[in-house]
């Protein structure tokens, strides 16, 4: 996946330090991502979302809001307002480079400003948040201990996750009186609201209270047992997977055209798992899907294998050769299923000529329905046969291959 490291002005003319995550095959559209209250765009779960949706040809657009992380400027002169002020200014960055979000992305109290912006930014489509608060205020609870010092002196310190922040009564202030029902209301783009159950950070209640506010469309999926942070890979994972399929209902991706000599296009794998063998596959604009090895190998059996993947291909290509030859006849055929099983024989078992080794053999079982005669059947039996991907195993095919560079 490959990564630019960005910079931009915010709100306050300093410069935020941001990541932008690039597909490594066509650019489909654009999200922004805001994280959560004092993380920073490089924690793991806005890694893992990023490089995942960036996978599926998503590019998305991760930075730190002033004072955090690698971004200029001072925390404690901060709060809620200048958070969506930043916001604005990325989706300004990213319509500069003729990549205009369509989609945002925001964590904690990053969702809470995502859904403050959504109705100024114009290329907005969909919103979805994941552990966000209702109310902005919310985010006071972590620091309850510091307020009566905060409101006596202006600005004092408190530890937030082994961290040191200054907090300044302006900041509270500005989330207390920060409310979110007019802007759900008013919020034109698609919402999905992602949260867990046991998030013990922001409860899930607040999760019910945003879905109320917001009218239709609008989506609610749960995160099982993911913590706040979604520290976990396989439920980081699992969000980028939901996001990537919602918002391709309401995000408007840009069309792909097919190389020459390639009319279905590119069929791009890319990998997900380095320590493992999960794929992301990606067809075009509209299709995506993994695969994988079973666990019994070290994989972890989130999609079909190889070979099953070309199982797979067999099979629906048995099926639809049989219904259209079926329905240009007329004939009574009310169903297709076909079951495939892969395995190796012995060359000499399968009648091959003699040679030595094992062979790969697909067993083949096809069932039909409807008030088909016999004489019907065993015709479309014979079509099964002439299915192009059958007469491609059958056959043969040719395979060449180049390294290319990897920015290519």
């Amino acid at each position: 996946m490959p990564t630019e490291r960005i910079t931009f002005p915010g709100h306050d003319g300093t410069e935020l330090a941001a990541r932008l995550d690039l597909p490594e095959g066509p650019h489909l559209a654009t999200a922004l991502f805001a994280h959560c209250f004092t993380c920073s765009k490089d924690i793991p779960a806005a890694r893992r979302i990023a490089a995942r949706l960036a996978a599926m040809g998503i590019a998305v657009l991760r930075f730190d809001f002033t004072g955090l992380g690698h971004s200029a400027g001072e925390f404690a002169n901060t709060d809620f307002s200048s958070n969506v002020a930043d916001l604005l200014k990325a989706a300004e960055y990213l319509g500069g480079r003729g990549m205009a979000p369509a989609l945002l992305i925001g964590h904690s109290l990053g969702g809470a400003a995502v859904i403050r912006a959504a109705g100024r930014i114009d290329s907005v489509k969909a919103v979805v948040t994941l552990g966000a608060p209702h109310d902005p205020e919310h985010v006071t609870h972590n620091f309850a201990d510091a307020l009566p010092e905060i409101a006596e002196k202006g600005v004092a310190p408190v530890n937030l996750g082994g961290r040191a922040f200054c907090i300044s009564q302006a900041f509270v202030e500005d989330v207390r009186g920060e409310k979110l029902d007019a802007a759900l209301h008013d919020m034109k783009a698609a919402l999905l609201v992602m949260h867990a159950p046991r998030d013990a950070v922001v409860g899930i209640d607040n999760a019910t209270r945003i879905f109320q506010a917001k009218k239709h469309p609008k989506s609610f999926v749960t995160l099982d047992t993911a913590d706040h942070l979604i520290s976990r890979g396989a439920d980081a994972e699992y969000a980028a997977e939901v996001i990537a399929a919602w918002a391709r209902r309401y995000v408007d991706l840009a069309p792909v055209a097919p190389p020459a000599g390639a009319p279905e296009g590119i069929v791009r794998v890319t990998e997900a798992d380095p320590e493992g063998f999960l794929q992301d596959i990606q067809s075009g604009p509209d299709h995506h899907l993994l695969a994988d090895e079973p666990r019994s190998v070290g994989g972890t059996d989130r999609g079909l294998s190889p070979y099953g993947l070309v199982s797979a291909g067999l099979g629906a290509c048995t099926a639809m050769t049989i219904r259209m030859y079926a329905r240009r006849k007329g004939w009574p055929l009310t169903g297709v299923s076909v079951d495939i099983c892969h395995d190796k024989a012995h060359a000499q078992d399968a009648e091959s000529g003699g040679q030595q080794g094992k062979i790969d053999r697909f067993t083949r079982k096809i069932r039909l329905s409807g008030g088909l005669d016999d004489d019907q059947r065993a015709r479309l039996l014979e079509i099964a046969d002439k299915c192009p991907v059958h007469r491609t195993l059958s056959h043969g095919a040719r395979v060449d291959s180049t390294l290319v560079d990897p920015e290519g």
